[in-house]
């Protein structure tokens, strides 16, 4: 399973709930002389976790002198750990910096995993009535509730020459399974998981990409941590991205060495061994790399795009959840400055 790396919108709202004065710093020397340092995942091990468990499997953390805790999911979201100091890295995405960083939450994300869009617009692959997203109109969405499902569809469909209209109703099973129960028309699934997940079960989808209708690109997977923690443990930090990066770089080029490290060190979690592994090589085919070959970077403009879709529908608020009056500028939202070619 996947936590919706796009399809959450928790941060803002539990940012504003949890007690501040945390300790200032969650890292500490271990009795070895390696430095502990704790990463909060966002869902249950998956394969956007990957290069993290094959760092670990590979002794590349321990190798930096890094003593890695990963702190397995629970009922606080990684962007609350990071924010109040209870964990120096936390598994995240765009729109969860975004909205907590607006929020005026300590958190900055470091590097990018994934730097294509990991989240499409599907329908079932035999719908012949549905050619584009402008056919979308009048038709039943399934989604997950976030507030920033509507706008970003409604923009989607108007690109295409729709008028946006449509209806929604709230998922309470996969995205394929509602499609294929005809419960709904479209959704917003994962195709690196959700989409091989229903390939594999015989019930195959049709995607329409966002970016191929003017929205803007996005980091659906981040490592995140705070400034905090950055300012204070510079060279750790470049330590643990540098480990990090590795892990990465290994699974884009052994995909399938990557999923078995994988599997692993969490059998009892990853038991569709096809599923992982299929997964695994279109990550690495379509999603680790971006267009240039780089790994782990992010951009200005990608992360200012986004974040002014989001200050334009409304859904950005501050620190006593009023709405922002003023687009932010997200030049403080990330950092390529902890990337092992960094200076």
């Amino acid at each position: 399973m996947h936590r919706r790396t796009l399809l959450s919108a928790i941060a803002a709202a539990s940012l504003l709930t949890v007690t501040t004065g945390c300790q200032a710093d969650s890292s500490a020397a271990a009795k070895d002389g390696t430095t502990t340092v704790t990463l909060a995942l966002d869902w249950t091990p998956n394969t956007n976790h990957t290069g993290i468990y094959v760092a670990q499997a590979k002794g590349w953390f321990k190798d930096a002198g890094i003593d890695l805790k990963i702190v397995p999911y629970g009922s606080t979201a990684p962007e609350t750990l990071l924010a109040n100091h209870k964990a120096d890295f936390g598994i995240s995405y765009q729109e969860g910096v975004t909205t907590a960083r607006a929020a005026g939450a300590d958190i900055t994300s470091v590097y990018a995993v994934t730097q294509k869009t990991n989240v499409t617009i599907a329908v079932r692959a035999g719908r012949t009535d549905i050619d584009s997203p402008k056919d979308l109109d009048g038709k039943t969405y399934a989604g997950f509730g976030a507030p920033y499902e509507k706008p970003l569809l409604q923009k989607v469909i108007q690109n295409a020459g729709g008028k946006g209209d449509f209806k929604q109703v709230t998922l309470n099973t996969s995205a394929y399974a509602a499609l294929y129960a005809g419960k709904a028309d479209f959704a917003m699934p994962m195709p690196t998981w959700e989409g091989v997940e229903a390939e594999l079960s015989g019930k195959p989808l049709k995607n329409f990409q966002l970016s191929d209708y003017g929205f803007p690109a996005i980091y659906s997977t981040l490592v995140a941590s705070s400034d905090q923690f950055l300012k204070k443990n510079p060279a750790v930090a470049k330590k643990f991205v540098a480990a990090l990066d590795k892990g990465y770089r290994y699974a884009a080029d052994h995909p399938d060495k990557a999923a078995d490290l994988l599997i692993s060190q969490n059998k009892s979690v990853l038991t569709n061994t096809a599923l992982v592994k299929k997964s695994e090589a279109l990550l690495a085919k379509e999603y680790y790399k971006a267009a240039n070959g780089t790994i782990g970077t992010q951009s200005a403009e990608r992360w200012q795009a986004f974040t002014d879709f989001e200050y334009q529908a409304g859904l950005l608020v501050d620190a006593d959840g009023k709405k922002l009056t003023k687009a932010p500028d997200t030049s403080t939202f990330f950092t390529n400055d902890y990337l092992p070619a960094a200076k």
